[in-house]
């Protein structure tokens, strides 16, 4: 097991909110595009507010999780941009491997497949 990953594994297990803003920013976004990206992920996240969103992106940034990207947009709407670093990325990959397993033990639960 990688530094990165034994360090990834920490922040598991993740809250559905961070879970979506996390997976929101496989590509660099501003707030207003993760509000909207964590709209179509679920109805609950989809009431992800903006002082949750930027809260979480302050302690995301403090974790090392996401960093500042750039800005965006012209000089009266600047908009800044937001990215995932490698331990970041890596929290997402073992988050969404650890949330596939468990919906297909799920599954198997509710096909009678008990083990």
């Amino acid at each position: 097991m990688s530094d990165i990953n034994r360090t990834a594994r920490q922040f598991l297990p993740l809250t559905e909110a961070t879970y979506v803003i996390l997976a929101a920013l496989t590509a660099p976004r501003h707030g207003y595009s993760i509000m909207q990206v964590a709209g179509e992920a679920s109805n609950s996240a989809g009431k992800l507010g903006p002082g949750t969103l930027y809260t979480a992106l302050a302690k995301l940034a403090e974790q090392g999780l996401i960093r500042r990207a750039g800005e965006s947009g012209s000089n009266e709407e600047r908009r800044k941009l937001y990215e995932l670093t490698e331990l970041g990325r890596e929290v997402v990959e073992l988050e969404t491997a650890r949330l596939s397993a468990l919906a297909g033990w799920g599954r198997a639960q509710l096909q009678g497949k008990s083990s």
